[in-house]
């Protein structure tokens, strides 16, 4: 056996010895912890940032794309929005202990479903250093320990960030090991991971590219939470209102165009206005948006590229959108229905049938009825933050938080029953 496979099993017995404190103790000690951890990033500040220029100067030397150079990048307003999304969560109600359902039986037992954590979460991630706090948290608010392996570009970010979460485990007396980071960018650490370490993992998150999310779906031997790509997309259906779909399609688009829930591909109804249509589109380009067209685009708005088979397949994670015209409400779902990730589309209408029709029939995690498809967020749904965005069908679906990081059991009360012959 190798150091670092002695190492990785060892860390994973740790965490499962935290996870099993952790599912016994109580939410203000939980909360104090991602409070202080809060603070600690706060006065931690110019540590991080010092850390994080070291990644982003390396990145920069290795020819990292500015949309992966996006995601590594802190400074104070993001650090501070890492510290409000840590606060939020402690905040949050603890989920472990909740009563999910009961009722009685006529032999007089009482039955209950209640959550329970997991256990132990390992969470595989690159660039984005800001998901070393929120999977740390979210994993420990709901009773998890959790093992974090960041990427090699943002290595000495996920470092600092980490220190504050385990200052704020040491405050309120909870064991340091309940949030673990993996120091070494030696690849084989993620087959460690993927093994299961002993059976002391029991599910896996990855978050980062196509290549590292389909390397864990196919190779772990414990359950993943995962999405493979963000194909999203919007329709703009022919009663849209103009204002909305000008602002919702630009927004959706070119807010940030690096993250998962950025439009990939617009259709408009081929019965929209045609200077709603333009106007659309010309947005788009003043915004220095790459507009790769069909046949019926190309003809509207000569200065787009034309598009190809691929484009209707491609996350781009930039400034660049694929545009086709779809003969009406079946158009828009037939396309998405060949083409999408299942992981967030939306449609613009004024029509609330068609709204309804749409939101039924198309079977993503997210739908959005007159929204911009980047609020497929679990911030912004309300859960403080999320560890990532699940597009199976099995325990978890969307937006991936608290509850979704609990299990349950079921706890049966009798009073001497005993099951006849």
């Amino acid at each position: 056996m190798t150091q670092l496979s002695e190492f990785m099993l060892n860390t994973g017995l740790r965490a499962r010895n935290s996870a099993k404190i952790l599912a016994v103790s109580p939410d203000s000690q939980k909360s104090k912890a991602i409070f202080k951890a809060a603070q600690w990033l706060r006065k931690d500040l110019n540590q991080i940032l010092g850390a994080n220029h070291q990644d982003i100067d390396a990145g920069q030397k290795r020819g990292l794309s500015d949309a992966m150079l996006d995601r590594l990048y802190l400074d104070a307003t993001r650090v501070e929005s890492m510290a409000l999304g840590l606060e939020s969560i402690a905040q949050l109600k603890d989920p472990v202990g909740e009563i999910i359902a009961q009722w009685p039986r006529p032999n007089g037992l009482k039955i209950e479903r209640v959550r329970t954590p997991l256990g132990v979460i390992g969470i595989i991630y690159e660039s984005r250093p800001n998901v070393t706090a929120d999977a740390g948290a979210l994993c420990l608010k709901a009773g998890n320990a959790s093992i974090l392996r960041g990427g090699s570009d943002s290595f000495h970010s996920s470092k600092t960030i980490h220190q504050c979460l385990v200052k704020g485990l040491e405050s309120s007396e909870l064991p340091m090991d309940a949030i673990q980071l993996v120091p070494t960018t030696d690849r084989d650490a993620v087959g460690q991971m993927l093994s299961g370490l002993n059976g002391n993992l029991d599910v896996l998150v990855p978050r980062g590219g196509k290549s590292l999310v389909a390397r864990v779906q196919q190779e772990s031997r414990v359950p993943v939470f995962a999405h493979l790509e963000g194909i999203c997309h919007i329709f703009v259906e022919a009663t849209a209102d103009p204002d909305i779909a000008i602002s919702v399609v630009a927004n959706s688009k070119m807010r940030r165009p690096g993250i998962c829930g950025a439009v990939e591909t617009l259709l408009l109804d081929r019965k929209l206005p045609g200077k709603l249509a333009k106007d659309i589109l010309k947005n788009l380009l003043d915004l220095d948006c790459e507009i790769r067209g069909d046949r019926s685009v190309i003809d509207l708005i000569p200065e787009c590229k034309p598009a190809t088979e691929d484009d209707w397949k491609t996350e781009y994670l930039a400034p660049i959108l694929a545009v086709r015209m779809v003969d009406g409400l079946e158009g828009a779902i037939d396309h998405i229905d060949r083409y999408s990730s299942q992981h967030t589309e939306s449609i613009l209408t004024d029509r609330s049938e068609i709204a309804e029709t749409f939101m039924l029939r198309v079977d993503s995690a997210i739908v959005l009825h007159n929204a911009s498809t980047q609020f497929a967020d679990g911030g912004e749904f309300g859960m403080g933050a999320e560890i990532g965005i699940a597009t199976g069908k099995m325990h978890a679906r969307g937006p991936v938080g608290v509850e979704q990081l609990t299990s349950f059991k079921y706890r049966v009360f009798g009073s001497g029953q005993v099951r006849p012959q």
